[in-house]
């Protein structure tokens, strides 16, 4: 019995662990695949120095990005269990006061983190697929002409498979991933066998020499190296699906070691055969291993894309349950899962912007000089907050998380400005993905805040209304009615139209307010705050965390636990419906305007966000200028 109860836990974590690397480490684990082509590239040429150099770069990149900054010290920044930079400068505003200038600079930093993230959501599935796919090539030129289209045809399958969810093959990633991560270290271990003095490139001074002696095609091998450690925010971001433990135990055993002895193995073969720099990863295979390789790597990358597709609709809802984005479609794909959704505007977002990535650099080599900027700009975004955060909310001591988060941040700058000299490359085009998301996100936040005050400046505060409301005036009528607002402290605008048109209020009015936690999630015990006033009214606030999505008439029914009962037969939701116009004088830009008018149209209805009951809502609408 008690062996078999130690076995349990045992197996679970195994099985955690099996299910982090499918989820999490398919985008850093797939790296290997172009890095070192890359770098090999941005010095001009294989030479034992360059070789060394390469690979003392990377392996301490390895070691001070991923192993010390995310999985040792990033990690502890975590909000109840779940991470990711919309998560963190959540955390971080803890430390900030409301009208404290850190503030506007702590959501400023969470958003154009945010932003970039969208920019690294675009470039990876190209560039992971397209390496993949070149792998043909290797075995023969006649398959060159057939990289593109194959290329653009898994990407197609793979966004339009998204609506289906990934609940079903959820499994096969990890087992997938852990081959992918045995043949990785196989492959490497026979090329480093041949070539043993190779592991001289653990010295960090073969890098540091490098670097030293030549300033200019350092600063381009900075650049290229970042590319071995992108995916290292889906560390921190996807924490919460498994847990710090998994997390880290897989990292430090397998992954870690599995990408360290490929890495090398490739500058081993390089050593060797230098003519190998075409495709030094498919050239360390043998030729009967070619094909099957090619289609292992063609799914690892397709798993390695599902992760970051996963983490964009996760961030867009976020965004939007923190009222970062306007109101979209959210389709659940898993009864079991929660975390299983599709959003369809960003799926579509997304597989546009990968195919025309595809399409217009052709390769994986130009690809290459656009990828990193994204990366490294939210890595850089990452430290900054969480410095915040460790100093301001969890209370380290000042000068050592100074100096530690200095050498932190400056190993972020260093890559950053070397992926800057890409713009021109090809580097522009993440950062335009970004900027367009940034401009989304900070017009819908700005409008909001503007559409609030014009809405404050024109109503009435409740208690002033509740003071006029006597016995018979005005009439009242049977029945409930909910009123949607956003401000319980004030009458809903759509009261006020009722009682315009219709001259009555009914029996017991209930204003309803749904207030978005800076928490993963809320617990029952804290979901529902119900005060009642005069005249039969109430307020009832819901709460919810921002991994969370509101359900409306499941809150009614927990109503009953607090003896605030509900008959959604005898129940009426009153929804307004403002026609947004833009005012002569605003706070907004006329293009912001113009903006934020475009996405309050477009937006999801309220009574389908909040699963309201569409035969139990009457919408009163209005015009209010912004």
């Amino acid at each position: 019995m008690a062996a078999n109860e130690a076995e349990a836990p045992a197996k679970a974590r195994q099985a955690m662990m099996l299910a982090a690397l499918g989820v999490i480490y398919g985008d850093i684990g797939t790296s290997p695949l172009y890095t070192i082509k890359q770098c090999i590239l941005a010095v001009g040429g294989v030479s034992e120095t360059a070789v060394l150099g390469v690979l003392s770069l990377i392996s301490w990149s390895l070691i001070s990005v991923v192993a010390l900054k995310y999985v040792v010290v990033i990690m502890r920044a975590d909000n109840r269990g779940e991470g990711g930079i919309l998560a963190l400068s959540a955390l971080a505003l803890r430390g900030a006061s409301r009208k404290g200038r850190r503030r506007p600079i702590i959501l400023a930093a969470g958003l154009i983190g945010a932003s970039l993230f969208y920019g690294d959501g675009v470039i990876t599935p190209a560039i992971s697929v397209l390496s993949a796919v070149e792998g043909l090539k290797v075995a023969t030129p006649l398959f060159d002409p057939y990289v593109l289209p194959i290329t653009v045809g898994l990407i197609i399958g793979l966004f339009s498979v998204q609506r289906h969810g990934t609940a079903r093959v959820g499994g096969f990633f990890g087992p997938v991933i852990a081959l992918w991560f045995a043949v990785l270290a196989v492959l490497g271990i026979a090329e480093i066998v041949m070539q043993p003095h190779i592991l001289l490139a653990l010295d960090p001074w073969h890098g540091i020499r490098y670097l030293i002696a030549d300033p200019v095609r350092g600063m381009a091998l900075l650049g290229a190296v970042v590319l071995a450690v992108t995916g290292s925010e889906a560390l921190y971001a996807d924490m919460g699906h498994f847990g710090k433990a998994a997390v880290r135990t897989t990292w430090f055993w397998i992954v870690f070691p599995s990408l360290l002895l490929n890495y090398f193995g490739q500058g081993a073969l390089l050593l060797r055969n230098p003519a190998a720099i075409d495709n030094p990863f498919f050239r360390m295979v043998p030729g009967w291993g070619l094909y099957p390789l090619v289609v292992l790597a063609s799914v690892a990358t397709v798993i390695a894309s599902q992760a970051v597709i996963s983490g964009a609709f996760s961030m867009t809802r976020q965004a939007i349950q923190l009222g970062y984005l306007p109101r979209m479609l959210i389709r659940h794909t898993s009864a079991e899962e929660m975390g299983q959704i599709y959003v369809p505007r960003v799926n579509l977002f997304l597989l546009l912007a990968v195919v025309a990535l595809v399409l217009g650099f052709r390769s994986s080599d130009s690809l290459g000089t656009a990828y990193g900027i994204a990366v490294t700009g939210t890595m850089a975004l990452t430290t900054v907050l969480a410095f915040i955060y460790m100093t301001t909310v969890l209370r380290w001591n000042p000068a050592l998380a100074s100096l530690l988060f200095l050498l932190l941040l400056t190993i972020d700058l260093a890559f950053f400005g070397a992926n800057m000299l890409k713009i021109e490359e090809g580097g522009w085009f993440p950062l335009v993905v970004a900027t367009f998301v940034y401009a989304l996100m900070s017009t819908w936040m700005r409008g909001r805040t503007a559409l609030s005050a014009q809405r404050r400046k024109d109503s009435l505060p409740l208690e002033t209304f509740l003071a006029s409301v006597r016995p018979g005036h005005p009439d009242r009528v049977p029945g409930t009615a909910i009123y949607m607002t956003g401000d319980i402290a004030h009458v809903p605008t759509a009261m006020l139209h009722n009682l315009k048109h219709n001259k009555v209020l009914h029996d017991r009015v209930v204003l309803m307010h749904v207030e978005t936690e800076d928490i993963p999630r809320v617990t029952d015990d804290e979901r529902i705050e119900i005060k009642h006033l005069d005249s039969n009214f109430h307020t009832v606030t819901l709460r919810y965390g921002f991994m969370e999505e509101p359900d409306i008439p499941r809150a009614l029914a927990q109503c009953r636990i607090l003896q605030f009962r509900f008959n959604l037969m005898d129940t009426s939701f009153f929804v307004g419906r403002e026609k947004i116009v833009p005012a002569r004088r605003s706070p907004l830009s006329r293009w912001r305007q113009a903006l934020f008018i475009l996405l309050s149209n477009t937006m999801l209805k309220i009574t389908d966000f909040f699963d309201i009951p569409t035969n139990r809502v009457i919408e009163l609408g209005g015009q209010i200028e912004v």
